[in-house]
């Protein structure tokens, strides 16, 4: 290759990428988006509706209830959820109004090189969410119809990718289809499954052969990992909202709506079931209900529904990732796109969604305590604060003791919420050390 090649190259695929945002629009990786570029209500709302109303959130509901019996599973998932409304609703607002994502937001909170670490983690978390779920996609697949399950997981990595690469609009679009589909056919498996037994014997099954193993404080943390690293990047997806209001609403629309809607869905079934010894990750949820009703038609149904409800889960997850690390990367969010959601097929063939409880106990040690401090930053200690230097250590520090309450509440104290004790000691450790260190408003 001569060394004309080599200085043109470069330019072609920048030439290349700029026609590819020309045509599918504009990511804005590196800027806040300008208000002639803000989406609708609605729009906003279908991104947001799209990503936790789905199969994994039904497996999710199933477990907590198998684990607590069905009353107080329902109490977990009502309190998680109206948690999650609260945090996931004002780190939307600060999107929002500043229209910044969230690599931008944790730059002024962080610093402009100590991002790297909040969002290169959560964009690195994310992407290991991205390859569960394709994970779980191939292993339903291959599990229910005697399909190989590598072949099955690369056909469901390479769709994903294609809906991410188009962008918030292609996150729009699948959840349109995604939505309706769930609302349907999670109403029908409800509906069949409740009709063999009582409201009142669903609403006292005790759990799992009759014994409540998991704890309201685990139940919790539960809840709230699910999404509790996408609901911290949520200035990701609000940053498109036209106002604070539209933000609200779409949040609003995921939790509690979307999020606790598919949760019941699974709980319900499980505990209408009462079958001994149930695994939701196996025959035991709404894909291998339908399935297991031995109608052409619906396992056809099925098998489409499958790929494209967990589809808008994964594309949404491809994207929050593409789009940290292209602006870690100084890079174009599709091109991770591609990247990365290679990588996660990679990491979605070793089996990795096998993992998922230890997962979701990952997450809420590690990132609620993000959310936290950037929320008691933003709204109380530096309001309408910029970005202003390269490092903030009094938020690493609360970071730390957030995180590291949180490991001593998961090993020491497991019937608390690792989650909600790391958010808040995190949110209040930076409070203590901006205000006690007499640096309110240059800390």
């Amino acid at each position: 290759m001569s060394t004309t090649e080599k200085h043109i190259e470069p330019e072609a695929l920048e030439h290349i990428e700029e026609e590819i945002d020309h045509a599918l629009g504009e990511e804005y990786e590196h800027e806040p988006v300008p208000a002639k570029a803000r989406r609708s209500m609605f729009s906003v709302t279908m991104v947001w509706m799209g990503f936790p109303m789905i199969i994994t959130g039904a497996m999710t509901g199933s477990i907590l209830v198998l684990g607590m019996g069905f009353s107080s599973a329902l109490t977990a998932m009502i309190i998680g959820n109206l948690i999650m409304l609260v945090y996931v609703g004002l780190l939307g607002q600060l999107g929002a109004t500043k229209g910044m994502n969230f690599a931008l937001l944790a730059s002024i909170v962080f610093g402009r090189k100590g991002y790297v670490f909040a969002s290169g983690l959560l964009s690195t978390l994310l992407l290991g969410w991205y390859a569960v779920q394709t994970g779980i996609t191939g292993a339903l697949v291959s599990s229910t119809y005697d399909l190989n399950y590598v072949v099955m997981t690369l056909i469901a990595g390479a769709l994903y990718i294609g809906i991410t690469f188009v962008g918030v609009k292609g996150l729009h679009l699948i959840g349109m289809i995604s939505v309706p589909l769930f609302v349907i056919l999670g109403l029908f498996v409800v509906g069949d499954a409740a009709a063999t037994t009582s409201w009142d014997a669903i609403m006292s099954y005790p759990g799992n052969n009759g014994v409540a193993t998991m704890s309201m404080g685990v139940g919790l943390t539960v809840v709230i990992a699910l999404f509790i690293d996408a609901g911290t990047v949520s200035a990701d997806f609000n940053r498109w909202a036209k106002d604070t209001k539209s933000s609200w609403v779409a949040t609003f629309s995921a939790f509690p709506f979307a999020n606790l809607a598919a949760m019941l869905v699974g709980g319900i079934m499980t505990a209408a079931l009462a079958v001994p010894d149930a695994n939701p990750f196996g025959t035991d949820n709404m894909f291998g209900y339908m399935n297991g009703m031995q109608m052409t038609w619906l396992s056809v149904l099925a098998f489409l529904f499958l790929y494209v409800n967990l589809g808008s889960v994964c594309a949404h997850c491809l994207y929050n990732a593409a789009t940290g690390w292209s602006r870690i990367l100084r890079s174009h969010m599709r091109l991770f796109a591609v990247i990365l959601g290679a990588i996660g097929i990679v990491i979605a063939a070793t089996n990795v969604w096998a993992f998922f409880i230890q997962w979701l106990s990952l997450l809420g040690i590690l990132v609620p305590p993000i959310g936290a401090i950037i929320l008691v930053d933003q709204f109380i200690v530096r309001k309408n604060s910029e970005i202003d230097r390269d490092w903030r250590g009094s938020a690493f520090l609360a970071w730390a003791c957030g995180s590291a309450v949180a490991f001593i509440v998961e090993w020491y104290l497991p019937h608390l919420s690792t989650a909600i004790s790391a958010g808040l000691v995190g949110g209040v450790a930076y409070y203590l050390i901006s205000t006690l260190g007499g640096k309110t408003a240059t800390a």
